[in-house]
């Protein structure tokens, strides 16, 4: 089965709850977790005046084809109560497929890679955590190499619990 690399971030509410509810769906409609990162806490990305978000990769398993994980990703969005108001603003729960397998797919509605995957330190360390030799199939470059070149600068740390 192929396996598939989705990064988790919530920055409203609740992150932990979140980002565990949004595993827990996961597991259950989409296929098995095979690895989880630590989590991280992260600056916010492209509209930087939000609350930190926190992060997780996941590792999962799954038979369905990258529409319909698609499409079980935003139903889990939903459930979870994400509303689509701004461009990167604050949300309860975010869920991106950064891999499939190493497939490169590029339809108007699913880009894969996700297609600003080498610009981001937060979803590049938890990467580097569970993949760090896993080949970018569109720029041939391992995980370990995009975060070494990454131009993102923002902070990314991994999380204390208060």
């Amino acid at each position: 089965m192929p396996i598939t690399y989705l990064l988790l971030g919530s920055n409203q509410g609740d992150r932990e709850y979140f980002l565990t509810a949004a595993t827990t769906q996961l597991a259950l409609s989409v296929g098995a977790v095979k690895a989880k990162s630590q989590l991280y806490e992260t600056a916010a990305w492209g509209l930087e005046d939000q609350p930190a978000f926190l992060n997780q990769l996941l590792q999962i398993s799954t038979a369905l084809t990258p529409e319909e994980l698609l499409t079980q990703i935003n139903l889990i969005e939903k459930l979870l109560g994400r509303e689509r108001k701004i461009k990167w603003g604050a949300r309860v729960i975010d869920i991106d497929i950064l891999y499939y397998d190493h497939l490169a797919l590029n339809l108007p509605y699913l880009i894969i890679p996700h297609p600003r995957l080498q610009d981001r330190r937060f979803a590049l360390m938890p990467l580097v955590e569970l993949a760090p030799d896993f080949v970018h199939p569109a720029l041939n470059k391992t995980n370990k190499v995009l975060l070494a070149e990454c131009p993102d600068n923002l902070p990314v740390v991994i999380y204390k619990k208060e």
